[in-house]
């Protein structure tokens, strides 16, 4: 035999006597489970990336919708007081004209103004007591109106 073929057939023999060994079964079930630790952090990574589309329609579904609400992130709260009502508003940014759509709302409803606190530096902020003439409206009302004066500010300005 040459040589060749007898290094040949001794690596062979190497070869079959090491696939009978514990150590390759131990190294089989380890690739096995490495296999199925690379598996569920695939599947894993593809359902963050659903999830992160899923995010970013629903990102963009809310940013197309007009409702008063969300043409300028303002936060509006009006509550109920013995003869009239306590109404907040506040927007993270400055809003100039925004004061005077809002007091013209409560002309409209008829409120008087009977006190009210204002800043409109770096940010809105208006904190009014509001009396009811009518002594008819709900504070959800008066509510719906200060929103609704918002949207038409937004979109005259």
């Amino acid at each position: 035999m040459s040589s060749r073929k007898k290094k040949k057939a001794a690596l062979y023999e190497k070869l079959r006597a090491a696939t009978n060994s514990n150590a390759v079964n131990a190294l089989t079930r380890l690739l096995q489970a490495l296999m199925n630790k690379t598996s569920i952090i695939v599947d894993a990574s593809k359902y963050i990336g659903e999830l992160k589309n899923k995010v970013d329609r629903l990102k963009k579904e809310i940013g197309t919708s007009s409702t008063p609400q969300n043409s300028l992130p303002a936060q509006v709260t009006v509550e109920n007081l013995e003869k009239g009502f306590l109404i907040n508003v506040f927007s993270g940014k400055n809003c100039p004209g925004l004061l005077v759509s809002i007091l013209e709302a409560f002309e409209e409803l008829g409120l008087d103004v009977l006190d009210a606190r204002v800043s409109c530096e770096d940010n809105f902020q208006l904190e009014a007591i509001g009396g009811d003439q009518n002594q008819g409206h709900d504070a959800q009302v008066v509510k719906q109106a200060v929103l609704q004066a918002i949207h038409n500010w937004n979109e005259g300005s």
